[in-house]
């Protein structure tokens, strides 16, 4: 319920900050007033639930897990931070808004936009040529940018990062396109081929970012740089010298560790880690000492019940009956080791007195 509360917030100040634009254009199509925004809303919320959901992905086994405080976009409030992770959330978002408004003018879903074939029929490599119908990115990309963009009021140095990570997950969106081919030619050869560019799974764009994330760059401003018509220049000057394909930040990270209410940090005690499973990832294994053992923190293994349907079968008609089966899960968590160490020595202590009890 509350990630929904986000994702209305969200396209609430997107759409409250648009209202200040008398009238925009893209792709040769004008629009003005709440109709135009109205077209796209939905396509912008859906967006930013994408990236919220992936933000909790890339990072649910890392101290600092996308906590739902984070994923307020208000740029100048003075509890958000210009970390690294801030970059990340901004990017993610800006990639879902511009995937989710691609995809779904590749589906139709708007009267003014449809394939990309502006390289139709031009040469793409040897042996193939653009053709087909390719996702419109370009499309995506401009309204995408009306709308997120449209948050940083500020000139500050805070805002030349968000606008800078908010282009960085654009390109992230861009650099993750694939070429798809069909083959022509007599009696199946492939003489030639037609090749068009479509959307990645966004789980793509997620990996891409979240190593654009671990290679972040800081940005190193003078202190006290603010609005003035130089410090404007400066900051300009210095975002303009770093690829826009790179996630930048200002702030070191703090230490996720530990609690912060102030920041709104909860720290890792009471996280869950793995340890055993299959088809887990070496980043995914490591999770108990990262969240735990790193943090200061012990390890502790809970036995847990879960019940689920099973053996389900279908009843003519018109049903489906299942069993309800019960299994034993292993899980584990990261407690203050005193606490831990409490919790063991009361246990032994109950079985010495049992034991007492039965020799008695």
């Amino acid at each position: 319920m509350f990630m929904h509360l986000e994702v209305f917030y969200y396209i609430f100040i997107l759409l409250a900050h648009m209202r200040s634009y008398c009238c925009w254009s893209v792709n040769n199509f004008l629009m003005t007033g709440p109709k135009a925004y109205l077209i796209y809303s939905s396509s912008v919320a859906a967006g930013a639930q994408s990236g919220i959901e992936e933000c909790k992905y890339q990072f649910a086994w890392d101290r600092w897990n996308c906590p739902e405080r984070a994923l307020q976009l208000s740029t100048h409030s003075s509890l958000r931070s210009a970390n690294r992770e801030t970059a990340f959330v901004h990017a993610i978002s800006s990639a879902g808004v511009m995937y989710t408004l691609t995809r779904n003018c590749s589906l139709g879903d708007f009267d003014n936009c449809g394939c990309d074939d502006t390289r139709n029929g031009q040469r793409g490599g040897h042996g193939w040529l653009w053709g087909g119908c390719s996702d419109n990115v370009g499309f995506g990309e401009a309204i995408s940018k009306q709308f997120v963009d449209a948050l940083e009021t500020g000139q500050d140095a805070r805002a030349a990062m968000n606008l800078h990570n908010n282009e960085a997950g654009r390109k992230a969106v861009k650099g993750t396109m694939q070429r798809t081919c069909k083959c022509h030619g007599v009696s199946g050869s492939c003489t030639t081929q037609t090749c068009w560019l479509q959307l990645p799974e966004f789980r793509e764009v997620g990996n891409y970012l979240k190593e654009k994330y671990h290679r972040a760059l800081k940005v190193d401003l003078l202190r006290g740089a603010g609005n003035s018509a130089a410090s404007r220049g400066a900051i300009a000057e210095t975002f303009s010298s770093i690829s826009r394909k790179e996630l930048v930040h200002l702030e070191d990270s703090p230490d996720y560790c530990l609690e912060n209410r102030t920041l709104g940090l909860p720290g890792t005690e009471g996280r869950e880690c793995l340890k055993k499973g299959k088809n887990l990832s070496k980043w995914e294994k490591r999770s108990c000492k990262r969240l735990c053992g790193e943090c200061g923190l012990a390890v502790e293994e809970r036995k847990a019940e879960m019940v689920s349907s099973c053996n389900c079968k279908f009843h003519w008609c018109c049903a489906v009956k299942c069993e309800q089966c019960r299994k034993t899960v292993t899980k584990y968590f990261c407690v203050k080791k005193g606490g831990q160490r409490g919790r063991n020595e009361s246990a032994s202590s109950r079985r010495k007195s049992l034991r007492l009890r039965k020799k008695h």
